[in-house]
């Protein structure tokens, strides 16, 4: 398998889990206090690992163009969404919140199509309609059988656009270190998600609250985040985003078999519409005659059809390395997905 769906599925895994959790976990908490704790969990923990990896701070590596789409994707991904997130799952039942956040996949891979022009092949297309129709029967329907109105799958469904967005301005720096660029977004939204909190009158949780809270923000949020930007450099914005939209089915397996929560027929359609959507976009497979235009980039890499460069430094033969390097234009067919080296139109 493709290492980078294995990272897509991973990444799906941790956050579909941290769904029903943080719910529970934030009981009496405001929103917007939970989601900044959530966030500086994940900010903090990436910190440290970085720290130890790195033995010592090392620039970002970040260039001055690259900077407005990751702070573009911090504001969308790591202030609005989980904000937006954490006042929907007030108002309605974790396992239909876990199936909402389906749609992200959806948006995500319609601005992709529609702003960044990436290729739509039919079953992607059909996928998303069959997870776009889940969505509007959860909608509909409370799975839980406690009482919300409408204004929580909408705050669910605000989420996922705002993540969406996220995600494409995410893709544009993904070539760059994934444990700054999560550790960064997890820094700066769980500290002014905080700050805000604080400033509106919430009160920090005592530590048996809130030592499990900040645990759930990084292993959901921070090393799920790690995972997704991975995935993006190697799939693309939609494709990752459909591999991803698997997270909802865990953390409605959660809610539903650990924490106790009922659910009704219509919630077992709009799981079938939505298995139905991400099956479709798991066996999607995409291969053409294409061109490679030059490019000058930096990332980790091995030295395979796409990597036949020289190397004007001493280096050893160890595989993979990172640098940066100048691909020549390169015409050729194979299966690929829109990935760092397939960025072309159709």
């Amino acid at each position: 398998m493709n290492l980078s769906i294995v990272y897509a599925l991973a990444a799906a895994a941790l956050f579909g889990a941290s769904t029903p959790l943080a719910k529970n976990l934030g009981l009496g908490l405001s929103p917007v206090l939970l989601a900044g704790l959530l966030y500086l969990g994940s900010g903090v923990g990436l910190a440290g690992v970085r720290l130890i990896r790195d033995r010592g701070w090392k620039p970002s590596g970040l260039s001055p163009s690259e900077w407005p789409w990751l702070l573009g994707a911090i504001a969308f991904g790591g202030i609005l969404g989980p904000v937006a997130l954490m006042f929907g799952l007030t108002r309605t039942a974790g396992a239909t919140a876990s199936l909402m956040l389906n749609l992200e996949a959806v948006l995500t891979a319609v601005i992709a199509w529609v702003v960044f022009r990436e290729n739509a092949d039919r079953r992607i297309v059909l996928g998303m309609i069959a997870i776009v129709l889940g969505g509007v029967v959860l909608s509909g329907a409370d799975s839980g059988g406690t009482s919300h109105d409408w204004t929580g799958p909408l705050a669910v469904a605000v989420a996922c656009l705002c993540w969406g967005i996220d995600n494409n301005l995410t893709r544009k720096v993904s070539a760059s270190d994934a444990l700054f660029i999560a550790g960064a977004k997890g820094l700066i939204a769980g500290l002014v998600n905080g700050g805000l909190a604080l400033y509106l009158g919430a009160q920090i949780p005592g530590m048996a609250q809130l030592a499990p809270i900040l645990l759930v923000g990084f292993l959901g949020y921070g090393i799920s985040l790690v995972m997704f930007v991975l995935a993006l450099r190697g799939l693309g914005s939609a494709r990752t985003g459909a591999y991803f939209s698997t997270a909802p089915f865990l953390g409605a397996a959660i809610a539903v078999l650990m924490l106790g929560e009922s659910v009704t027929v219509a919630f077992w359609i709009a799981s079938a519409l939505m298995a139905v959507g991400v099956w479709l976009h798991l066996t999607e497979r995409h291969a053409h005659d294409h061109q490679h235009d030059a490019t000058e980039h930096g990332h980790r890499h091995v030295h395979d059809e796409h990597h036949q460069h020289e190397h004007g430094f001493e280096w050893d033969p160890a595989e993979p390395h990172s640098h940066v390097h100048v691909h020549s234009p390169l015409r050729h067919s194979h299966a690929h997905f829109p990935d760092v080296h397939h960025r072309h139109r159709h």
